[in-house]
């Protein structure tokens, strides 16, 4: 029963990560799908506690889950999209201290709070927290605005940005896609860009397709993330075969992600994403093998379960460097669309893993191993992106 929920909660994400993809893209906007997917994961999920029967605690948890699927891309494109490329990986790393931080306090809310219907409202709590105290006081993203047009309204929030780091934009300067920007510049013109009337420009999967260049990047990056969610989640729902104590499990596995962020996030502006996507992957594959030889007997318990730990340190990077990554090798107007159909992908490895972790023993440590390897050669064949601009349009 835990294993057929478990999946129905990454299907719902997978449907929620596309729908919301898609609506930040157009006319939400990432502020407007942030805020959405915030209200209704509150609504649900202290609705799913009042379930009177499985039935509705199904459709709950469905609706729960789409809501959800929405979180993760829509607060990470709206907290990099404004930051310069040298930033961009710092940033962007930064923001998964919360992640495994929500994961390290859900254990202990759980041990707390043995009930299942107290711990969804208290698990919902969080949401409606970001909406009172969080989401009035963040703006909308620059680069959407401009896409959709509104020039006006994207050289505000670049003014509130100037003077917040203690600077202001010269007068006459505007913003401009960077196409409009490159005519500009070969023309040896001045860039003059209506400030009002501009026709907003849009994009869809069905245009990342089309263009040989961004299709193979989705491949990859569809690829990539499908493997990846495969090994980080089939690690995290593994600890039910480790054989020791479970909330300890959870909460070492939610620290060891912790170092991997910030080591992550030092090297990343260094090496660079590519060499980093490979080498936490094949890191993770490693200790993935090691951990199949070994049996749950004695020190070997332990040992496996240290090997575990290491498998989802190095994924913890991998995973949350291909936000990071994916977010960088697509144009503004498909990149939350781009995104969301990654992390679907994502959503479809998290759904085989428990399928992978039920044939129990060292045979899963052995898939993980495996996929681990696969995914490290996919990213040989992405660009790197360190300090690259982000483009705006598919042209």
């Amino acid at each position: 029963m835990i294993e057929f929920m478990t999946k129905i909660q990454f299907f719902d994400t997978f449907s929620g990560a596309g729908v919301f993809g898609h609506l930040s893209d157009s006319k939400l906007g990432r502020k407007g799908s942030l805020t959405a997917v915030c209200i209704l994961n509150a609504i649900f999920g202290c609705l799913t506690s009042l379930a009177p029967d499985y039935f509705t605690y199904l459709l709950l948890r469905f609706l729960t889950g789409f809501s959800t699927g929405g979180v993760g891309l829509c607060s990470f494109v709206l907290a990099t999209e404004p930051v310069s490329p040298t930033k961009r990986g710092v940033a962007g790393m930064s923001t998964f201290y919360f992640v495994s931080t929500g994961i390290a306090l859900l254990s202990g809310i759980a041990y707390i709070f043995p009930s299942w219907r107290a711990l969804y409202i208290s698990s919902s709590i969080p949401s409606i927290l970001f909406l009172v105290l969080v989401i009035p006081f963040i703006s909308e993203s620059p680069r959407w605005y401009l896409v959709r047009g509104k020039v006006n309204e994207a050289m505000e929030i670049m003014r509130i940005i100037a003077k917040c780091n203690g600077h202001h934009l010269p007068d006459g300067v505007i913003l401009a896609l960077d196409d409009e920007a490159n005519d500009a510049s070969n023309d040896n013109q001045s860039c003059k860009v209506a400030t009002v009337g501009k026709e907003a420009i849009t994009g869809s999967l069905i245009d990342v397709v089309q263009s040989p260049i961004t299709r193979i990047r989705l491949f990859l990056a569809v690829g990539i993330n499908f493997t990846c969610s495969v090994v980080y989640y089939g690690l995290s729902l593994n600890v039910v075969n480790l054989e020791t104590n479970l909330y300890l499990n959870v909460l070492l596995n939610a620290l060891a992600e912790m170092p991997a962020f910030t080591i992550t996030a030092l090297l990343l502006d260094k090496f660079g994403r590519k060499p980093l996507a490979i080498g936490t992957q094949w890191f993770s594959a490693i200790f993935c093998f090691m951990g199949s030889l070994m049996v749950n007997v004695g020190i070997w318990k332990v040992t496996r379960m240290f090997c575990a730990m290491l498998g989802i340190f190095g994924l913890a990077g991998t995973y949350n460097l291909l936000f990071i990554y994916t977010t960088e090798i697509f144009p503004t107007v498909v990149r939350n669309a781009a995104l969301g159909c990654a992390t679907q992908a994502a959503q479809m490895g998290a759904i085989l893993a428990p399928f992978v972790v039920v044939l129990g023993g060292g045979f899963p440590f052995v898939v993980f191993g495996v996929f681990g390897l696969i995914g490290g050669m996919l990213a040989y064949y992405l660009p790197e992106t360190l300090n690259k601009p982000s483009y705006d349009t598919m042209t």
